[in-house]
């Protein structure tokens, strides 16, 4: 009852926030998971605690620590920031019993709605911080196509273009590593390059290579809106399109690669009948905050993070 009354709470209070995060709802405990609760004063706060663990072989190993602890959390009450800041504490005495101090492989991981900065504070104060964010673009049916951009030419890629996409994506990857995301990992060529071929062995390949007078500089791969089940519960729309990673080589930075692409993935998600696109981008980067929100993204949810999940005190 007491998690159905802050669950109602909590959606009453995240529906005036933003209009496309999706309606929350109350938590159900299974399997691993552990349901915590805090209160202060009128004000509730519940959290759902899970753990996920990978080998370093995964591929999504480059995009997390090999065990993370999760903390999903919902607020109700006059003073939501009072109510996060119990329920950290409380997570942070869960964890204690559960993971080592200093392990650099564990991360205590939440995300939270963007535009709900109640909290933050308190985040801050208990070793988190702001790495990640879910950005979305609306659809923008009515604008005109993408101008041309002088010198450059986008295409399907293919097979042939397999060892181009792979120095793209790794040359992205090395560079996002220094801002937290991403943890640069042995056989990361090796995994990049098998996920690649799975994307470009299919029949129309939603990858796409930028050219710059002949030259192939930019890439940008797309997840089409029945692909993106995995994420559409993360924003309130029905066609999702994902926008997995755009690359443009540094010899080709500014030159318009990179906006061409961006340009054309809209086209595309457009064509297909998306309602928005989403993509992950790093907090910190100072190249890709200012350029996605230019293209028309803005904050959705941001990942929170402390890495180690277990400090000494």
């Amino acid at each position: 009852m007491h998690n159905d009354v802050t669950a109602t709470g909590h959606a009453a209070r995240i529906a005036t926030v933003d209009a496309l995060l999706p309606a929350p709802l109350p938590f159900e405990v299974g399997g691993d998971s552990v349901l915590l609760s805090a209160e202060v004063g009128d004000t509730t706060a519940a959290g759902l605690t899970t753990c996920t663990g990978l080998g370093p072989d995964s591929p999504q190993s480059m995009w997390r620590a090999l065990v993370e602890h999760r903390l999903e959390v919902q607020l109700a009450g006059p003073d939501p920031a009072a109510g996060l800041d119990a329920l950290l504490t409380r997570w942070d005495e869960h964890l204690r019993s559960l993971a080592r101090v200093g392990d650099t492989e564990c991360a205590a991981v939440l995300s939270r709605p963007s535009r709900d900065t109640a909290g933050a504070t308190e985040l801050l104060r208990h070793g988190f911080a702001p790495v990640g964010v879910l950005a979305v673009r609306p659809a923008q049916r009515m604008a005109a196509g993408p101008d041309a951009t002088p010198g450059v030419c986008i295409r399907h890629a293919t097979p042939d273009d397999l060892s181009t996409a792979v120095a793209l994506q790794l040359e992205l990857q090395r560079y996002d590593a220094q801002f937290g995301r991403i943890t640069l990992r042995p056989g990361v060529e090796e995994l990049i390059t098998k996920e690649l071929l799975h994307h470009l062995e299919r029949p129309e390949p939603q990858v796409w290579i930028a050219e710059l007078y002949g030259q192939p500089l930019g890439m940008v791969v797309l997840q089409m809106p029945d692909e993106t089940g995995w994420i559409r519960h993360r924003v309130a729309a029905s066609r999702v399109g994902y926008l997995s990673s755009l690359a443009v080589s540094e010899a080709a930075r500014s030159s318009g690669v990179g906006t061409a692409l961006a340009a054309h993935a809209h086209q595309v998600f457009d064509e297909a009948g998306a309602d928005v696109v989403l993509l992950h981008h790093a907090v910190a980067n100072p190249r890709s905050t200012p350029f996605w929100y230019a293209q028309g993204y803005r904050p959705l949810w941001t990942g929170w993070q402390r890495r180690p999940a277990v400090r000494s005190r």
